[in-house]
């Protein structure tokens, strides 16, 4: 399936590390940025949920949440969370129905072997539920700033 810039973003009901049902609908009247990343207490993904946290204020000045999502089960993203002090929630997509869903779900190579795993990806959902912005294959580096970025220049 693939998503467009303008559609409504596909709905979603996960567990929350915080063991409440979250819905995507449940942020209508908001900004949602929702990142898809492969698993928690990786460099790569500890740098950027690092990096969205060192953000998160400006995220919220632009009324916007954040919401991270992985195949990990809530109790791993509540480690996560209590070891970076994370100040947004950790989603459970253990089935991965969601990065399905998102395009996301893909199949990955690294060091010659190929697995089915997350692509990091990030979206942004306006406060109707639409679709803004998609970055797909990202690179942590500099990422969470060019989303904040895009989000200042459009909101």
């Amino acid at each position: 399936m693939s998503l467009e810039i303008g559609q409504a973003a596909p709905e979603f009901e996960l567990l929350a590390n915080d063991s409440e049902k979250v819905k995507l609908s449940d942020f209508r009247g908001k900004y949602v940025v929702v990142y898809f990343y492969p698993k928690d207490m990786t460099p790569g993904c500890t740098t950027q949920a690092c990096d969205f946290r060192d953000n998160h204020a400006s995220f919220e000045e632009l009324d916007a949440v954040i919401l991270g999502i992985s195949p990990d089960p809530i109790e791993r993203h509540q480690k996560f969370i209590d070891k970076h002090d994370l100040p947004f929630m950790l989603l459970v997509d253990d089935e991965h129905k969601v990065a399905e869903a998102y395009d996301v779900w893909k199949l990955k190579k690294m060091f010659g072997r190929e697995y089915m795993g997350i692509e990091r990806s990030t979206f942004l959902i306006d406060k109707e539920g639409k679709l803004m912005q998609e970055w797909r294959k990202v690179r942590v580096k500099g990422h969470v700033e060019e989303a904040l970025d895009y989000l200042k220049e459009n909101v």
